[in-house]
């Protein structure tokens, strides 16, 4: 697929975690670790910690170095809400380790929509758009009906009660009327930001 192994570190103990990374160093691959908590992270080996690019907002890290960046930003990578930010840099991280730079905009929810409105030529211009939201996850609808670019929506699980944790939002975004809007699954800025670079790669065939 031209993707690096991605490891997904949530309900891997410690101990499971330092033992994929000595075979990594051993095998001398780089790694794409995701949903790796600050306190898991901590309690690696001091020897692993000092190799991994961690950022604790997105919970990710790279072991090893990225990929070297392959030009200007062709996507753009679209958050709601600040309460959002966790899923975006996910899928933002997850971009630049693949060398892909992204135009990063934040707080544009629809509740605000003058925000989107100052933004929009600036998104307009990236041939594709990753918009996450939570709530009523109505962002990427009004993406998707402003701009011709590809739009991958992101629900999150961001919200009180009935939102039930990005239930609803994902059920908006798969109810859109939009036509043509790409869903991916609860939080999953990983897989929008695979998504992306798929769409680029055939752009670029």
């Amino acid at each position: 697929m031209g993707f690096d192994e991605a490891v997904f570190c949530a309900g891997k103990s410690v101990t499971h975690l330092a033992q994929i990374l000595d075979q990594a160093q051993e095998k001398g691959i780089r790694l794409l670790l995701t949903r790796l908590p600050p306190e898991q992270f901590s309690q690696l080996p001091e020897a692993h910690r000092a190799k991994v690019d961690y950022e604790a907002i997105s919970r990710s890290g790279y072991f090893g170095s990225p990929h070297a960046l392959t030009g200007p930003p062709r996507i753009a990578v679209v958050a709601a809400g600040t309460s959002d930010v966790y899923v975006s840099r996910e899928a933002a991280r997850t971009l630049r380790y693949y060398g892909a730079a992204s135009l990063e905009i934040t707080d544009v929810g629809v509740a605000g929509l003058w925000r989107l409105l100052e933004r929009v030529e600036d998104i307009r211009h990236m041939p594709v758009v990753i918009a996450v939201a939570g709530m009523d996850a109505a962002l990427p609808t009004v993406l998707g009906g402003l701009i011709g670019s590809v739009v991958i929506g992101v629900p999150t699980s961001v919200g009180y009660g009935v939102a039930s944790g990005g239930q609803s939002a994902l059920n908006a975004m798969l109810a859109s009327c939009a036509p043509g809007l790409v869903v991916m699954n609860i939080d999953n800025g990983y897989g929008a930001a695979c998504a992306a670079l798929r769409v680029l790669r055939a752009i670029d065939r």
